[in-house]
């Protein structure tokens, strides 16, 4: 049976590493898990118990292609409390996961044979699903003297789209408002459609992020309950969109997911109330993160800028490596410990980096910087 060419997009390497640590530990190993940007922490208490209740009460069938209409109210409070931005709910669009948003997004905004900008590095995934929708991803490179975020004159010419994170992934680094600003005006200016991935708002270990809500109303803002919210086996995240195009995302939402996930978005309303739990959660990721910065260097990565928000530290490894997927290999080979070659946010110069998780456990972290040091040593 023949197969498309637009089927034809390039692995997601963290899951290949993520797979090679299970066959290791499925072996007998124990491995630290550094490659993965998941949350070692459950699904909040409040909505681990609001499921298990409605599992006695409701059927939990479809619900409306947009989402539980209280949850999306619950969703615009929660911009109100973090930015102090009045969001009408009709706007926000609960998804399945951040990745049934890029889907929606990318199929709204783009026809086939468009060209959309991004920064690298950046998250593999918008290059493959955009591929896979027969749109053209336009990578550009982003500079550490800017913290691998993009600025306006680095937009390329003759693109439909962009898309920003903020905090980054892998880097972890932040756009204050003024840059976000700047790179919004410039799109608006240029017709270019502007996509803000804030999928790690809500972990940061200085000043907050900014949404692009802040600036324009003319965006769409993508979140996920994954990353603060510790829920991202639930597949549940969220989309606000302009105004007018509402009814074009209801009518894609409907016949391409018919619904996002019932029992999550039940779980989602309660863990918006969870905020004792969550903040424990962000001082973990703050200790961990200290202990990163400090640990690495010693252990002699020392090419390293301090990240921001989220839970990754990017780190140049040129000086120790031109093939970081080799040596990401042999960290987990001889270490035992999990981290992701570059070459999954950069295809150009990530073969001289690596990113590390510090979504686990403080234990865990401790641990994975003894056994690095250890590594490098005897290298």
């Amino acid at each position: 049976m023949r197969f498309s060419d637009r089927g034809q997009v390039a692995p997601f390497i963290v899951m290949d590493v993520m797979e090679a640590a299970r066959r290791a530990e499925e072996a007998g190993r124990h491995i630290i898990h550094m490659e993965v940007g998941q949350p070692s922490t459950p699904a909040p208490g409040l909505a681990r118990r609001a499921l298990a209740e409605a599992l006695e009460q409701d059927t939990l069938g479809y619900t409306v292609a947009l989402g539980l209409p209280k949850l999306r109210e619950g969703i615009a409070a929660l911009y109100r409390r973090w930015y102090g931005v009045d969001l009408d709910p009709g706007r926000v669009v609960v998804t399945a996961g951040s990745s049934g948003a890029f889907v929606l997004a990318f199929s709204a905004l783009f026809d086939a044979g468009d060209r959309v900008a991004l920064g690298e590095p950046g998250y593999p995934s918008y290059r493959q699903i955009l591929r896979a929708m027969s749109v053209e991803p336009v990578g550009f490179p982003t500079r550490a003297e800017n913290r691998y975020q993009p600025v306006p004159e680095e937009i390329p010419q003759d693109v439909q789209g962009l898309i920003v994170a903020s905090p980054g992934n892998p880097s972890g680094t932040m756009l204050g408002k003024p840059q976000l600003a700047a790179l919004m005006e410039t799109c608006a200016a240029r017709g270019i459609s502007f996509i803000s991935d804030e999928i790690y708002h809500g972990l940061h270990y200085g000043p907050r992020a900014v949404s692009a809500l802040e600036v324009s109303d003319e965006a769409y803002v993508i979140n996920s309950f994954s990353k603060y919210f510790s829920m991202t086996g639930w597949r549940i995240g969220w989309m606000v969109v302009p105004e007018d195009h509402i009814r074009i995302v209801e009518r894609l939402a409907q016949n391409l997911f018919i619904c996002p996930p019932h029992a999550s978005q039940l779980a989602a309303l309660a863990a918006l109330d969870a905020v004792d739990e969550l903040e424990a959660n962000r001082a973990i990721y703050a200790e961990n993160r200290r202990l990163m910065l400090e640990g690495l260097p010693k252990a002699g990565f020392t090419k390293i800028a301090p990240p921001d928000g989220a839970f990754y530290i990017y780190a140049d490894v040129s000086d120790l490596t031109t093939d970081s997927g080799a040596f990401a290999r042999e960290i987990l080979d001889k270490a035992g410990v999990a981290v992701t070659p570059g070459l999954d946010f950069d295809p150009l110069r990530g073969a001289r980096t690596l990113r590390f998780s510090y979504a686990r456990s403080t234990a865990e972290i401790a641990e994975a910087l003894e056994r690095l040091s250890a590594f490098m040593a005897a290298r």
